[in-house]
Formats: structure tokens, C-alpha cells, sequence
């Protein structure tokens, strides 16, 4: 999206996406692959692109099979488009069918391709297991053998404790901490109290609840295997049950307050949104429910100074430079609910003035945000979070609130590994 005045604006015609599951439930048998591919199937019957070319298709997913190696691709060709439309895959952690969107909506801007669907997947139960580097060497040692015995003596070194699986986690590389651990130093950091995050938890039940029983998420989300709705919204979900809960990432301490209950669950599913140019949308007379107008990336420190999932609060305040908004200027918020501490977290760096200044290089605080336009049709906690399948579903929601509000303007944020976030801003027709 280049904002000189020459390039085209990027229209958002729609999004559509599979049930979120949470792992080893319903999509235990299923891989990245079916439910990409049955998101694509059902992106084109409804917006009928059986047989057409779309100049790309922007995919991604964080667990990955090396099998995978082609998943967007793949994911087309048995989608009902056309064999002609291209796919690549992408991957920017948790922000990864963000970036996807960004990738497509600036060759879009730039008049490279007319349209295009970005999107993404994720599985754990479906999850690679990957063994010993040890017994990883001794299968390699013996596919290069030429005789019997060089296949055969590699062999010969093999031990029991080879043969333990290493399971796929989240714990960052550089700091050896899994996102929990790291968020539970955050919520210290900006004294997010356990009160807090279980009522943000209970209202994003609330909300998500209320949204499908309205029928919001009626063209959003189309059944697949035995889920017609997320299964882990909650509807008989209380404040009583959720302060129950035990930490689950500081034990040790006794000061921790995250729990199974304010933060995100293992899930799998996909999800996908359609973009293209003002000019082919008429041409296929598709509406424009709303344009992408501006998307930042950020990365922090979180090895030093800054929390893992705080990249949003730079991205964001950077962003609504370069469209010279404030923070009140939307009608709605889409921030991704990877911990209830996170969003929490992020609203109060933006209402704090010594981190305004120190940190964001401002002048002043950002200033605090209406909850009440906040995650409205409910967020990742109750809907849950399939890493690269979330960034394609806050899109797709933003982009219909704004059509159904008959006018607006929307920020979209989510955090990822790695320390760093995504950010776009959505606007109505």
C-alpha cells in the first residue's frame, strides 16, 4: 500500500474460513493441507471462482511438515481455481496471513496482479515429530552407503535414547522461555492483575457467543468435518470458574496469573481473505466490504529491554504516524488475544506516558481505547488460535464490521514469536 497518490487501493471483497478446533479434537486426523485447502474450496464457491486465475495466492503455516514444502501451491491446485493461479508460501509466526495480506494487497497497489487470496494454517495435532539429530545422522549415514555393510555399520551406533521424539513447542531459542513464561514477566512488568484477565477471557466467551448466535459469523465460517462453530468457546463460562483456574506458567512463585483459562489454546484450523482492485471487484460485480490502507512491522528487544509480545504497541504507534490518525480514531479494534495479559498489556503501554516517551518516542501518551469497539464478535481466547490462521480471521472480521457499520475506520493488531508484530488499518468504502 504506497501512499504517493499513484498507486491503487487495495479492496478487502471478503474472507472465509473453517471452524477453529482446539488440538487433537476434531481435526485430529486432518492436515494443513485439507484445511487449507477446504478454506480455498469454500472461498471460491462462495465468491464464484471455480476455474478462474487470480494473479497469486499467499499462504503460510507455522507447523510444518517438510512435506509442506509446497503448501500453498498444493493447496491451490485442489482448490477449484484455476491451475494457472500461482501460490507461495509464507511465514511471519503468528502474524503470518497478515503479512500474506500485505504481500498480495501491494502487488494489488502496485497494479502487479488485479486480485488475489492470502491466508493461512496451522495444526498441532497434526504436528511434526522429529527424532535424535543422532539418529537423524546415523539414517543419513546409511542412505550414502554404496554396499551392504556402509548401509549397515551406521547402524552399529544406534542407542535407546536416539529413539526419544523432540515434540514441536514455542519456547524462543535466545531466551529458552515459552510465550507463557515470557508473557507472565510482561504482566509483572505492567501489573496486569489476574482479575483483569479473567474478565477480558469471560468477554471474549461473551462476545463470540453472542456473534454466532446473532449469525455474524454465518457467511465467515463454513462447516467442516463435524464443526459448524469454534469448539472452544465456552457459553456457560463464569468469573467464578475462570479465578478457579491455577497459573500454569509460574508455579514456582506463587505470583503468577496466567492461566489455561486467559490464554489461548492449542488449535487447528484455516482461514483466508480475498483481495483485489476497485476495477476487477466491478468487473466480477463483487462489493468492497473495505480497502487495507496501511500495515506495519515491528520487532523489539526481548531479549534486553522489551516483553516478547509488546512489538504491537511500536507497530502501531509507528503506523498511525504514517496515516496521521490517534488512537480514538477507530470504530473498532481487532487485538489478537494470544494472553489476556498481552491485550491488556499493550493498552496500557499506549496509556502510559513514560512509555510513550521512552519507548515509542513521543511526546505524550497515546491515550486509553473504548473497550466496549474492542475484539466485539469475541477474540482468540474464546475463538482460539491457529498460529498462522489468525491474522486471515481479525482481517476478515474487521473487514465485515466496518461494511455492517456502514462506515468506519478499523485497527487490526497481533502479536508474534520472535518479538515481533503485525499491524494494518482497515477503512470502509
Amino acid at each position: 500500500m504506497l501512499h504517493d497518490g499513484k498507486s491503487r487501493r487495495v479492496a478487502i471483497i471478503g474472507g472465509i474460513r473453517i471452524p477453529f478446533c482446539r488440538a487433537h479434537s476434531v481435526y485430529t486426523e486432518t492436515s494443513n493441507q485439507d484445511m487449507m485447502t477446504a478454506t480455498l474450496s469454500g472461498m471460491v464457491k462462495k465468491f464464484d471462482l471455480k476455474g478462474q486465475t487470480l494473479g497469486d495466492v499467499a499462504l503460510g503455516a507455522v507447523i510444518k511438515h517438510s512435506k509442506d514444502w509446497n503448501l500453498a501451491r498444493e493447496s491451490v491446485i485442489g482448490s477449484g481455481l484455476s491451475l494457472k493461479t500461482p501460490g507461495v508460501d509464507m511465514q511471519r509466526a503468528c502474524g503470518t496471513s497478515i503479512e500474506a495480506c500485505i504481500h498480495i494487497g501491494n502487488k494489488i497497489a502496485l497494479g502487479q496482479i488485479d486480485a488475489g487470496i492470502a491466508g493461512g494454517t496451522d495444526s498441532i495435532s497434526d504436528a511434526p515429530i522429529v527424532f535424535d539429530d543422532r539418529l537423524r545422522e546415523i539414517l543419513l549415514a546409511s542412505s550414502r552407503g554404496r554396499s551392504f555393510m556402509q548401509k549397515l555399520s551406521p547402524w552399529f551406533r544406534l542407542r535407546p535414547s536416539f529413539l526419544a521424539p523432540q515434540l514441536p513447542s514455542v519456547v524462543e531459542p535466545r531466551t529458552h522461555l515459552s510465550m507463557g513464561e515470557s508473557m507472565e514477566k510482561t504482566a509483572k512488568e505492567f501489573e496486569v492483575s489476574r482479575e483483569h484477565q479473567d474478565q477480558l477471557a469471560l468477554s471474549s466467551h461473551i462476545k463470540a457467543a453472542a456473534a454466532y448466535d446473532a449469525g455474524f459469523f454465518d457467511d465467515l465460517v463454513i462447516p467442516y468435518k463435524d464443526a459448524e462453530e469454534d469448539n472452544n468457546i465456552r457459553r456457560d463460562s463464569t468469573f467464578e470458574k475462570l479465578q478457579s483456574l491455577k497459573p500454569v506458567f509460574d508455579k514456582k512463585t506463587g505470583a503468577g496469573s496466567l492461566t489455561a483459562g486467559n490464554s489461548t489454546p492449542l488449535t487447528d484450523g484455516a482461514a483466508a481473505v480475498l483481495l483485489a482492485s476497485e476495477e476487477w471487484a466491478a468487473k466480477k460485480n463483487l462489493p468492497v466490504v473495505a480497502y487495507l490502507t496501511y500495515c506495519k512491522v515491528a520487532a523489539v528487544n526481548f531479549i534486553g529491554d522489551d516483553g516478547l509480545l509488546m512489538a504491537p504497541a511500536y507497530a502501531v504507534s509507528d503506523m498511525l504516524k504514517d496515516a496521521n490518525l490517534s488512537l480514538q480514531d477507530f470504530d473498532f479494534y481487532e487485538i489478537h488475544e494470544a494472553f489476556a495479559a498481552q491485550a491488556i498489556a499493550t493498552i496500557k503501554a499506549w496509556q502510559s506516558e513514560q512509555f510513550c516517551r521512552e519507548r515509542l518516542g513521543r511526546n505524550a501518551a497515546m491515550g486509553p481505547i473504548d473497550l466496549s469497539k474492542l475484539n466485539v464478535k469475541g477474540g482468540s481466547i474464546a475463538i482460539g488460535h491457529p498460529f498462522a490462521a489468525t491474522g486471515a480471521r481479525v482481517i476478515s472480521t474487521m473487514a465485515k464490521l466496518l461494511n455492517e457499520n456502514g462506515g468506519g475506520r478499523g485497527l487490526v493488531s497481533v502479536c508474534t514469536a520472535g518479538g515481533m508484530g503485525v499491524t494494518a488499518i482497515l477503512e470502509s468504502p
